[in-house]
């Protein structure tokens, strides 16, 4: 029998496959329709530190293979995510979850991590450095190798569990990035996050968001991010959460042989709501068909080509 176990930073997981913040919520909608104990976890909706209304409509656009979003991180705030969310998460989800954490100031990133780290459902932190630092004029904490080690070593200082940062593909050298998190002291990284996209409306000539441009995410994006996380898996020694257009076991396999040591799935679950669980269900039979005896031997297992 094959083995779909992987561990993520001391956390065993049954299987690699994670919901991605912002396409699962909170799990309550998943976990109507399936027991969503049967995925190796995910990481519910991007957290901060006060509530948010999130960006006017309309916010989400569809694209040819895949979609926009500018929802503008809409979420109660944590206080009520700790007293209302994760109770109710405890009834029907029994593994630890990631918590999914944005703030627009460094006070913002370490208060809500500060918070979340002490909830005993939560096994990590991930940290989503895409934000725009309001002390900085707007410029993301993301973009700036020393502004992510900033952000790091801030929340470590009041972390026991695991951080993981998030990593923008929309920046010139993702790989110094991800070390100098590393450096700070991060415990894995998560990438990519959506790439910066545009639609028009040809009747209006007015942008179709609201926010002018959107995330991009979906099918689209899939070559995309696995290119970056297999330059970030090279770069570093921590663990990499792989995501970014994942569709198929085929795909979290190909994301896992680029370097992922588990692999989270976003825009598919707004498409097919039981994409998560095909894909756990998948996994063994496409592992047989391979000859993979243990999942998690595929990490980093890509074969560089030697042309002959």
């Amino acid at each position: 029998m094959v083995d779909t176990a992987v561990t993520l930073c001391g956390i065993r997981l049954d299987n690699p496959v994670m919901g991605a913040s912002g396409c699962f919520g909170y799990g309550a909608e998943m976990a109507k329709l399936y027991d969503i104990n049967r995925l190796g976890s995910f990481s519910f909706k991007g957290t901060t530190l006060h509530p948010r209304a999130g960006n006017p409509v309309p916010r989400v656009a569809e694209t040819a293979c895949g979609m926009l979003n500018a929802v503008g991180l809409q979420n109660p705030g944590v206080h009520a995510v700790i007293a209302e969310e994760l109770p109710r998460m405890k009834t029907y989800f029994h593994k630890p979850v990631m918590a999914n954490v944005s703030g627009f100031s460094l006070e913002e990133y370490v208060e809500t991590c500060r918070l979340l780290d002490g909830e005993e459902q939560v096994g990590w932190l991930e940290v989503n450095v895409s934000c725009p630092n309001v002390e900085l004029g707007g410029m993301s904490f993301g973009t700036e190798p020393a502004l992510a080690a900033r952000v790091t070593r801030a929340v470590k200082a009041v972390c026991r569990k695991p951080v993981l940062i998030k990593l923008s593909p929309n920046v010139t050298d993702i790989a110094a990035i991800a070390r100098a998190c590393e450096d700070a002291g991060a415990d894995g990284l998560s990438l990519v996050n959506t790439f910066v996209g545009l639609r028009v409306d040809l009747g209006t000539r007015r942008p179709v968001l609201a926010n002018t441009t959107g995330g991009l995410s979906g099918p689209a994006i899939f070559p995309l991010a696995l290119h970056l996380v297999n330059k970030v898996y090279n770069a570093v020694r921590i663990p990499v959460v792989g995501m970014g257009g994942v569709q198929s076991a085929r795909d979290v396999l190909e994301m896992m042989l680029a370097g992922a040591t588990a692999v989270q799935v976003g825009a598919a679950n707004l498409v097919e709501p039981y994409a998560c669980l095909r894909m756990v269900e998948e996994l063994p039979r496409e592992m047989e068909r391979l000859g993979i005896e243990r999942l998690r031997d595929m990490t980093g297992g890509m074969k560089r080509w030697e042309g002959k």
